[in-house]
């Protein structure tokens, strides 16, 4: 007779910092490292505000200013100290940092399509592709997964590549960067096998 081990399971609070001024104007942030501005503190305060009752065995995050806001308000109160993760540091833009996607839609129609249509396939120039990011990411997070086996984690990551690591958890398809380019300080629960 064979005995069957079930997963090991985790819950993943995959959380995005509030928004930056690039988000808010529609430009391209990718790694570029920002604070919060003060629409995005307001909405990382909500979120820890939601968040409160919930007991994580640790919170990660993005090595970036904004995400690194947003994990400190979700531990305040709490006896936990945020962790940051290199390999949550958000796709590398390249060329594309800093500029309005609206622009590149205008200017670019036929690159825009094709990111939006195939995004596993572009890479920006000088930048980094959507799979080498997902990959880099999706590393680390089974590094912590491991480590928080049948806990709550909490994982403050910006998008897009927040949305590239739900993705990856949920076994769907890369979603259309051009939608997920910015955060708005929100969250998502994620069942993860360890």
């Amino acid at each position: 007779m064979m005995s069957l081990k079930a997963a090991a399971r985790s819950k993943v609070i995959l959380i995005r910092p509030g928004a930056t001024t690039f988000d808010e104007q529609g430009r391209m942030k990718g790694s570029l490292d920002m604070p919060m501005s003060q629409r995005g503190r307001e909405q990382a305060e909500n979120l820890a505000e939601e968040l409160a009752g919930v007991r994580f065995h640790a919170v990660y995050h993005a090595p970036c200013e904004s995400a690194g806001e947003t994990a400190a308000l979700l531990v305040e109160g709490r006896e936990l100290r945020p962790k940051a993760i290199d390999g949550f540091r958000n796709i590398d833009h390249g060329l594309w940092h800093g500029k309005l996607i609206d622009e590149i839609r205008r200017n670019q129609p036929r690159l825009y399509r094709c990111v939006a249509e195939n995004p596993e396939t572009v890479c920006p120039p000088g930048g980094e592709s959507l799979q080498a990011a997902a990959a880099r990411a999706m590393k680390a997070i089974h590094r912590v997964l491991r480590k928080g086996r049948n806990q709550v984690i909490a994982l403050v990551i910006p998008d897009p590549l927040a949305s590239l690591v739900a993705a990856q958890l949920n076994d769907e398809a890369m979603p259309d960067m051009w939608k997920v380019e910015a955060d708005a300080g929100n969250w998502q629960l994620i069942e993860a096998d360890c």
